[in-house]
C-alpha cells in the first residue's frame, strides 16, 4: 500500500522535502516505518528521538498503519 508522510523541522531537511510517499506492506507498524525511514535516510539515526503521529495523535511502535492515515514525522524539538 502507498502512504504519504509529512515532515517538519530537521526531518524535512533529512528527506529533502515536506512530504514523502512510501510503499509499505499491509500490517506495517510505526516501528517498522521508523526502521524503513532510517534505512532509507541514515541521518535519522543521529536524532535522539523520532516521534510519529498518526491522524493527529502520537503513536507507539506497535500501532498498525493504514493507507488513509495522515502520518507525520516529528523530530526532537528544542527551544527556550
Amino acid at each position: 500500500m502507498n502512504i504519504n508522510i509529512l515532515a517538519f523541522g530537521i526531518a524535512k531537511d533529512i528527506i529533502n522535502g515536506s512530504t514523502l510517499g512510501l510503499e509499505i506492506q499491509d500490517g506495517t507498524t510505526v516501528g517498522d516505518l521508523k526502521v524503513k525511514l532510517t534505512s532509507q535516510f541514515p541521518d535519522f539515526e543521529k536524532l535522539r528521538s523520532l516521534s510519529i503521529a498518526v491522524n493527529e495523535e502520537y503513536q507507539e511502535d506497535d500501532f498498525v498503519l493504514s493507507e488513509k492515515d495522515e502520518i507525520v514525522i516529528i523530530p526532537p524539538v528544542s527551544g527556550g
